[in-house]
């Protein structure tokens, strides 16, 4: 048995799935009832040159406000009289479009024709600026002259105390890198605005509203004098967001088989998949160590890693002999223990042979694992019954110290 495609049915899903990466409406089903409505009275008012009257629709239109239940004649006949078929409306969560709704293909080697962006720095700058952006992880994936070209395409931003870098909800301009000085991190829910986080002399903020074109999801606001480096939306889509396409393709399968990861949504995901980074180490190479500042999250990829902790003498103080707690292998993640306790690191991380990772920056770590929160903290339990069995008494990992 065949099964034949009705003619212009591709042509018409292609239109509607268009429309819908465009858009990216909050209700699908009420999107795909508005724009086949919306298609049908076109193609009637084309053909007979009397346009199909709109039904009363409940729910919500697609600039994202509550729908009229009963239809007003002089609109209507205003409405009707657009002789050209216009796609339905942006909604609010899609406010981007109005400054980016120019077609990337990541993959399109005409993008590399444009003109380059470039800001003449002095040698002092340029120092300040490479050292800013030794640690940033959008940037470890780049060969040597794309590094170049973002560099010569950055512009320094003094800021002051209280100066807000960019507003929630606003339009995604440039990205940033930390040079110096404390940011807040602000998110408004349910009319009230609180403090998440905080970067403090070094990070970067602002690319997923560059990468998926989305309002801003935070307000960062400087609560110190601090300096800044910008990278425009133009430079970023085309050297960024062309090499996180490759990595993308690299990493999606793979992010998406973490158990940890399961609970978030898939979006959620392919924003993580953005923001992480690549690190390689050589057998017995140490990756983390007890005691030191957390800054990353770790994603083995492939090898194996061994966590070892420094016992405890009689006396109760701090040995040199490290005993091994337990070995993360592909898909398995570490050093997220230090991130969600905001302490030292509780015990060191070993490569055991060729060892790959996948890293993400504490920033990102708190801004896009939220979700998966209480299963990390829930292990805490595990990591601590297994410090019992090894050691004979309980420690507590969230204060490393005793």
């Amino acid at each position: 048995m065949s099964i034949e495609i009705p003619p212009g049915l591709t042509e018409l899903l292609q239109g509607y799935t268009v429309e819908v990466l465009r858009q990216r409406p909050p209700d699908l089903l009420e999107f795909a009832v508005q724009y086949f409505t919306r298609l049908r009275e076109k193609r009637l008012q084309d053909g007979d040159g009397e346009p199909l009257r709109r039904p009363p629709t409940k729910g919500v239109n697609f600039d994202g406000e509550p729908m009229q239940t009963e239809s007003n004649g002089e609109e209507e006949d205003e409405d009707d009289d657009d002789s050209d078929f216009e796609p339905p409306g942006i909604n609010r969560f899609s406010r981007r479009i109005a400054v980016c709704a120019e077609a990337f293909n990541p993959d399109d080697e005409d993008e590399d024709t444009e003109p380059r962006v470039v800001h003449p720095k002095t040698d002092e700058q340029r120092c300040r600026l490479q050292e800013a952006c030794k640690d940033i992880l959008l940037f470890k994936n780049l060969d040597q002259e794309q590094l170049s070209q973002v560099l010569d395409a950055m512009f320094e931003r003094r800021v002051q105390p209280q100066e807000h870098v960019i507003d929630q909800g606003d339009d995604g301009d440039n990205f940033y890198v930390i040079e110096r000085g404390l940011y807040d991190i602000f998110v408004a829910r349910d009319g009230q605005s609180r403090c998440v986080g905080r970067y403090d002399n070094h990070g970067s903020f602002g690319e997923l509203a560059l990468m998926y074109n989305t309002p801003r999801a935070a307000t960062i606001a400087a609560t110190t004098e601090g300096a800044l480096w910008g990278l425009d939306r133009v430079t970023f889509r085309r050297i960024i967001l062309k090499n996180n396409a490759k990595k993308r393709r690299m990493y999606e399968q793979f992010v998406e088989s973490v158990p940890v990861l399961k609970s978030l949504e898939l979006s959620e995901r392919m924003k993580i998949v953005d923001v992480l980074g690549e690190k390689n180490y050589k057998d017995g190479d140490r990756i983390i160590a007890q005691g030191d500042k957390a800054d990353c999250f770790y994603i083995v990829e492939s090898g194996e890693v061994k966590i070892m902790m420094k016992s405890k003498t009689k006396a109760g103080q701090e040995g040199n002999q490290e005993v091994e707690l337990t070995r993360c292998k592909r898909g398995q993640y570490f050093g997220e223990l230090a991130l969600v306790t905001n302490k030292p690191r509780a015990a060191s991380a070993y490569a055991v042979e060729n060892v790959k990772c996948l890293v993400m920056d504490v920033q990102a770590f708190e801004r896009l694992l939220g979700p998966c929160m209480d299963i990390m903290k829930r292990n805490i339990t595990h990591y601590e019954e297994q410090l019992v069995s090894l050691f004979g008494s309980s420690m507590d990992l969230r204060d490393p110290g005793k």
